[in-house]
């Protein structure tokens, strides 16, 4: 493992997804888990996402889309909360949402319109408190 591309990405997963949401998948991870956390900070969030070609932005709409062709929607409503971090607008998430209902077809866009307004209404909740 590199050390420093680990500690990077971990820096990054931070950054996107929130230290709640990373200090508990650290936490609960157990000698069986636990080289993967290693393996996502260092090789996910390390290697990819401190890449700087694309900036955060970009590579939110990317996850995001991905994750809806693949019907990965737990992972789809942590990417949204974190495009909603990385500072997406709401245009922006919602025509992202309409091009993935078009070319990965309505149903997909109908969970992915159902989990953004799950996420949007836990942050507005986070929020107010």
């Amino acid at each position: 493992m590199d050390k420093q591309l680990q500690e990077r990405g971990e820096s990054i997963r931070r950054k996107v997804l929130g230290d709640d949401y990373v200090d508990s998948a650290l936490n609960n991870a157990d000698d069986f888990s636990r080289p993967f956390q290693d393996v996502l900070n260092e090789y996910c969030w390390g290697e990819c996402w401190s890449d700087e070609a694309l900036d955060l932005k970009q590579k939110s709409l990317l996850n995001l889309g991905m994750l809806a062709a693949l019907g990965r929607m737990h992972e789809f409503g942590v990417h949204f909360r974190g495009a909603i971090r990385n500072g997406l607008t709401d245009a922006e998430l919602r025509a992202a949402l309409i091009q993935i209902a078009v070319y990965c077809g309505i149903p997909a866009g109908v969970e992915c319109f159902r989990v953004a307004r799950t996420i949007r209404d836990a942050m507005a909740a986070e929020q107010s408190r």
